[in-house]
């Protein structure tokens, strides 16, 4: 399983930290990422950490302003997002991947950009 935290109201401008905590799988092995989906739209690829290197990607939208990271002992994989501004509100969900053929969700955490 994994289960997201850290999502809320904020105000244009400000930060957030998300967390997703693993359990149930040897997290060490997974790719984690981290999706979104605004309402009505579809989900939207944020960002990834590899799992042996910890290489990092970033879509265009977040570059600069985001920061993915992984703490293998914690089984917990965080996103650090500043500057937010233009997300609206979203569900944010992790993701841990193994290969082509194995994925695991959370259930998703809400957040709210007030102007």
């Amino acid at each position: 399983d994994l289960v997201e935290s850290g999502g809320g109201l904020v105000q244009a401008g400000g930060s957030l930290r998300l967390s997703c905590v693993a359990s149930g799988l040897p997290f060490k092995d997974y790719v984690m990422g981290w999706f979104r989906q605004a309402p009505g739209k579809e989900r939207e690829g944020i960002s990834s950490i590899n799992s042996d290197d910890d290489a990092t990607v970033y879509a265009d939208s977040v570059k600069g302003r985001f920061i993915i990271s992984r703490n293998n002992a914690k089984k917990t994989a965080y996103l650090q997002m500043d500057n937010l501004g233009s997300e609206g509100s979203d569900v944010y969900y992790c993701v841990a991947a193994q290969g082509t053929s194995r994925e695991v969700w959370g259930q998703g955490t809400l957040i709210t950009v007030s102007s």
